[in-house]
């Protein structure tokens, strides 16, 4: 049997750590919430449910003003949620700036969940 050589070691650690970072994607691709489908547009569908006790609603908003948000209105308990679409598809509001979600229902979700309970306050237009 050939002995494990410094080199050998190496390469096994960079084919495990590679298979690991393609599976990465591969993993976020089924974090995607089934029910998300886009519209014809290319604009997430409307949405309309109770997560943790709360009503988050998401639909097109033509003329909403957000240019931001790509024409996408998200209400958690009728209070507007200001999200904004990254240029790669992503979703971020001003809850969780800094931790994109695939859709603007993830979004909604994850605004929910940092609020704990709080209520979300207007933002303020201007």
């Amino acid at each position: 049997m050939p002995e494990l050589s410094r080199r050998r070691a190496l390469t096994a650690t960079a084919v495990v750590a590679g298979v690991q970072l393609a599976a990465v994607p591969a993993a976020r691709a089924g974090e995607h919430d089934s029910h998300d489908t886009h519209g014809s547009h290319g604009s997430p569908d409307s949405f309309d449910e109770v997560y943790k006790g709360r009503r988050i609603q998401g639909r097109p908003a033509a003329g909403s003003g957000h240019h931001h948000g790509g024409g996408y209105a998200v209400l958690i308990d009728g209070v507007e949620l200001h999200v904004m679409r990254n240029a790669d598809g992503s979703w971020i509001s001003v809850v969780r700036h800094y931790d994109p979600a695939p859709t603007p229902r993830a979004a909604a979700r994850a605004a929910v969940d940092e609020l704990q309970g709080a209520r979300l306050e207007p933002f303020p237009a201007g």
